[in-house]
């Protein structure tokens, strides 16, 4: 095994080197700490590779062949920009004059009058940034999930869709099936904006299964005069289980914004559920300027509707509640939950997607089926001021329950955060998160645990097991990976990693600090940060870290933050990056461990078993393809890390058109 120090990570006094070899490389440093100033082009011999967990260390490697800078400051992100780089404004965010989040630009709203410089991609960066086991279609604009449900065999994904192009904009309904939840088959499109009542287009809906086999989809339409109205859709042969056909009630709209709401502030119902009464009630959100509400109608058929005078929940100073969801979750146990049920033992789970801060918040507490009101267990984590679903790239989320294997799904929206100038050149824009499971948190009582779905596990190939793979402080391990002619090309583009962390404090002190996750991966501390350096080039010029961050508040506690450091991530200067996170409890005797899902463009990180969730989108310019690599670090000054992973290549998800001509 042999690690590497860098630059931004060792100060002159720390020997970069894991305490057991100290006698083998002390005679080394001064020649280390003259490579620093001529970093070599040649990556570093790779650390001990165990094919199988449990092996003994054969050899050890004793020659260090350099040692690369790794700087980590957002001041020198990005490369000069070639002559011939395009040169572009950025467009007005898409959406808002009709009366949704902004579809465009994210990463900088706010600044579309500011000129930028757009990064001279190729073609070949734009096709390797295409996903291969996350949900996407072939081509152009797709947001948020719609109506998912399992229905005779096969899981059903609705999403809103530009078949037209690669900004949002005609949206209309795709429409994919799948068997597992990873090998999605593409349908043709489900529901498209040729009515009055949803001229403007067929925006988000969701999907109730009725005891007696019936299916309704409410959505939201928007009319040619960008008001917001609920509509009803049925399945044309309920007994198809692709459910090609859908047939839009003639009864529509059935629900218009009422006295006293916008508009434009009128969207997105819940799956319904059944109270005590007989009535199903269905949840959508609004506003009253800045106080986010949940509004809720009973219905008996779902064409006519009976608004409650009091709102399920309101949180002062949110704004704009999108995408609401209201589900169970079982106190005790693994097991999702139908939407309708409620009880003893049981908690519900509030959920909404802030227009304002284009964060997806949830909060646990107890529902009164009687009164229909819901309060948060703790109200300083309510809806909008506390816990988020993802603390990175992510939206317009939506859970359905899954009838076949009792199990409560997660879907979430992922984003670009390049221009519009760039995704109209690739052809495609934004994609779904891997579905995870829902459960109530047992340990805390009070968090939610996601998780990908087990599914996602048929896509693993080649295994690979290290042991006790030990970090110093201030050092840099290579992971290599694959078969001995693989190591010339690095690591596969597609990753699912489970690493365990166990700390080892060396200089008998612990000082008091106030780090979170704001410094990133590079501002060293007594504790911390250490972690994984994923879609990292040989030379560490780009890299996206996933690191834990514990922090002393005090003599006898340590708060442990959870983080995604994106600022390395791209040389392009008109791609977002910045640092994701929050802090993580860490519970008894619990050891550190993550799950991270490499995927191209898309870096989803689980730490805890999904106690937080960290979803982020980046743009490598050279750490792609063969030059795509793996690391190890440790940035604290005064621990040892020690750590046991398991790393498996990714099949691809071959994602396609059903073969409708088969049928």
């Amino acid at each position: 095994m042999e690690t590497r120090s860098t630059a931004a990570f060792d100060p002159p006094t720390i020997n970069p080197y894991p305490l057991f070899l100290n006698p083998i490389f002390s005679f080394l440093l001064p020649l280390s700490q003259m490579a620093v100033e001529t970093p070599l082009l040649d990556p570093p011999p790779p650390a001990t590779r165990r094919q199988q967990c449990g092996l003994i260390l054969s050899s050890l490697l004793i020659f260090s062949v350099g040692l690369l800078t790794f700087s980590g400051h957002r001041s020198q992100q990005s490369p000069p920009i070639s002559p011939g780089a395009d040169h572009h404004r950025t467009p007005p965010a898409r959406g808002v004059r009709e009366g949704v989040s902004a579809k465009s630009s994210p990463g900088f709203v706010g600044e579309e009058e500011e000129e930028r410089v757009s990064y001279n991609w190729t073609n070949a960066m734009f096709t390797w940034q295409r996903t291969a086991y996350h949900f996407q279609p072939q081509r152009n604009w797709m947001n948020g999930c719609a109506g998912p449900l399992y229905h005779k065999g096969w899981y059903h994904i609705f999403y809103q869709y530009n078949p037209d192009s690669a900004v949002w904009g005609n949206i209309t309904w795709g429409h994919a099936v799948s068997r597992d939840l990873i090998h999605w088959l593409l349908l043709p499109l489900a529901l498209v904006p040729d009515r009055w009542y949803d001229v403007n287009g067929v925006w988000t809906g969701s999907a109730t299964r009725h005891p007696d086999g019936n299916i309704y989809m409410l959505y939201t339409g928007s009319t040619g005069n960008l008001t917001q109205v609920q509509n009803l859709a049925h399945p044309a042969d309920p007994s198809d289980p692709l459910l090609l056909n859908w047939v839009k009630n003639p009864a529509n709209p059935v629900l218009l914004p009422p006295p006293g709401i916008g508009p434009k502030d009128f969207r997105d119902p819940t799956t319904a559920w059944l109270g005590p009464d007989g009535l199903w009630r269905v949840a959508i959100g609004s506003r009253m300027e800045k106080l986010g509400i949940t509004l809720v109608y009973k219905t008996r058929d779902f064409l006519s509707y009976e608004l409650l005078d009091h709102y399920l929940h309101s949180v002062p100073g949110t704004g704009m509640w999108e995408c609401v969801d209201f589900f169970p979750v079982a106190v005790n146990g693994t097991k999702g939950l139908d939407t309708s049920a409620a009880g003893e033992g049981i908690k519900h789970v509030l959920k909404a997607s802030l227009d304002d801060t284009k964060l997806d918040h949830f909060a646990v507490g107890t529902y009164d089926p009687v009164e229909d009101l819901w309060t948060p267990d703790d109200p300083k984590n309510d809806v909008g001021i506390g816990l988020k679903y993802d603390y990175g790239r992510y939206y317009a989320s939506k859970t359905f329950y899954d009838q076949e294997k009792q199990r409560r799904i997660l879907w979430g929206w992922i984003n670009e955060t390049d221009t519009e100038f760039d995704d109209l050149k690739k052809g495609w824009a934004s994609l779904q998160t891997i579905p995870r499971t829902v459960v109530l948190d047992g340990r805390t009582g009070a968090d939610l645990l996601q998780w990908p779905v087990e599914e996602i596990e048929s896509l693993r190939l080649r295994s690979y097991c290290f042991e006790d793979v030990l970090v110093g402080p201030g050092s840099v391990v290579p992971l290599h990976i694959g078969s001995a002619t693989q190591l010339k090309n690095s690591i596969p583009l597609q990753l699912d990693i489970m690493a365990e962390f166990e700390v080892e404090l060396i200089s008998g002190k612990k000082t008091d600090e106030e780090n979170s996750c704001d410094g990133g991966a590079a501002e060293r501390s007594s504790l911390g940060p250490f972690g994984i350096l994923a879609l990292a080039d040989a030379s560490l010029s780009e890299l996206t870290s996933v690191f834990f961050r514990p922090v002393q508040t005090s003599a006898d506690a340590v708060t442990t933050y959870f983080c995604t450091d994106q600022t390395r991530s791209s040389l392009a200067p008109d791609v977002f990056k910045v640092v994701y996170g929050s802090s993580i409890p860490v519970v008894g005797d619990e050891k550190l461990q993550m799950r991270v899902l490499v995927d191209h463009s898309i870096v989803e990180s689980f730490g805890q078993g999904g106690r937080r969730v960290i979803s982020s989108r980046v743009y490598p310019t050279k750490a792609i393809y063969g030059d795509a690599r793996l690391f190890l670090f440790n940035n604290a000054t005064d621990v040892n890390v020690k750590v046991k992973l398991k790393i498996w290549e990714m099949n691809s998800a071959f994602i396609r058109p059903y073969p409708l001509d088969q049928l």
